[in-house]
Formats: structure tokens, sequence, C-alpha cells
């Protein structure tokens, strides 16, 4: 597995370089924001994730995270941050982070939370999964309304085929968050609020329907 980290720390970027390769990791390092976007849109398929920190020189984490998934670049990507109040956190999932990391942190945290983001199902059990007009294919991990792409981070993507698989059942959020992240912990339910709540907006902006119903005290489910 080969992934690229940008960081502009010095010490840092030694600690998370070592700590990868020593979990078997190819790794790549770069320290500013242009080179880093530059890298991306041209050498995107190369990495199966990006650690990205969020200040880093000539260009922020933000605006390379928005730019390149609106080039519908899905490679997934953490962002490291020092802001910790949820509309920050929620700012960055908005544009495309897949999911983010409070500085200081755990290493093999960071480690387990790559491993949940590149995560990739060991069958596909249909070629395309289909609701009303709204169609998935899982392998090229695509997101249809009425014939039309819409552009889905890979975590989204993830979250709608797994209730896709599911229609009518009502999902809890502990299941969710295993079978997407691979997390099973209170806090991370409003991660996975946060995620519900993106692709209701994307799918009711493109199709004007409202798919996720939100059963009280028990989780979601989609609906035809």
């Amino acid at each position: 597995m080969r992934i690229l980290i940008i960081e502009d720390q010095e010490n840092l970027v030694k600690l998370l370089k070592n700590g990868f390769e020593r979990e078997g990791f190819a790794v790549d390092c770069l320290t500013d924001g242009e080179s880093a976007q530059k890298r991306i849109e041209i050498h995107h398929q190369d990495y199966d994730a990006i650690v990205m920190d969020l200040m880093l020189p000539k260009k922020n984490g933000f605006d390379i995270c928005k730019a390149i998934r609106e080039s519908n670049i899905k490679t997934p990507i953490l962002i490291l941050t020092a802001k910790d109040n949820p509309e920050d956190k929620i700012s960055l999932l908005d544009a495309g982070a897949d999911d983010y990391l409070v500085k200081p942190f755990n290493f093999n945290e960071l480690l387990a939370r790559i491993r949940a983001i590149t995560r990739r199902p060991i069958v596909m059990l249909s070629s395309t999964l289909s609701l009303g007009n709204l169609t998935i294919n899982p392998a090229e991990k695509t997101v249809f309304i009425n014939e039309k792409e819409i552009s889905v981070t890979l975590t989204e993507f993830r979250l709608l085929e797994y209730f896709m698989r599911n229609p009518d059942k009502i999902l809890e959020r502990e299941a969710i968050a295993s079978n997407v992240w691979d997390f099973n912990f209170d806090s991370f339910s409003n991660i996975i609020d946060v995620y519900i709540s993106k692709l209701r907006k994307k799918i009711y902006k493109n199709s004007g329907k409202k798919i996720f119903k939100t059963v009280r005290g028990s989780g979601y489910k989609i609906i035809n």
C-alpha cells in the first residue's frame, strides 16, 4: 500500500514516515500545498490514501481537498488538524475529507483510521445496485441519478452502498460504523450523522427524493 504524506513540520514528517514504513507502507512526502495538489492531480492513482495537514504553506489542506474532489478524484483523504470545534470538522467533511484526526494524536489510531478508509469489499455481490432512479456501480465507485453521474467521496460511496445492499432495513449506528468505518464507539455516531446529512442533500438536490429515513432511537434506513 502506498501513502502520500503532506506535512510541513519536519519532525512529524519523519515520525509518520518511519511509522508507516514499519507497518509495510510505501511512503512519499511533500511539504507544501501547491506541490501536493499538482502531485495528486497527476499521480492520484499511485496512492491508496493521503494524510494531509490542514495548515500548509502556499495552499491549505481545505482548499486542496475541495479542489481535487471537484476534479472527481476519490483517493481517500485524512486531514490532520489542530482545530477541534464541530464547525471546523464539518467543514472538512463537506470539503471532501474522508476522516480527520486532531493533533496531538496517537499513531496507532491514525493507522487504524487509514486502514478503515482504504478498506475495500472482498466480494462484489452485483455489478450495479439500483433504487428508483438512483444507481451505483460498486466496482467503479460511481453514483448516477437519472443516468447523470453525481460526485461523492469514497466514504460517502461506501455508506450509500451499505444502505443500498440493505434496503428498507433499519441499520443501527453501531452496525454502520463497523461496516463502513471499522470503528465502533459512541462518539463516532456524530460522523455518521454528518455523512447521512451530506448524502441526503446530494441525492435530494439531484432527484428531489428523500430516501434516508431517521428511525428515532435506532438508526437509519433507506427507502424508495
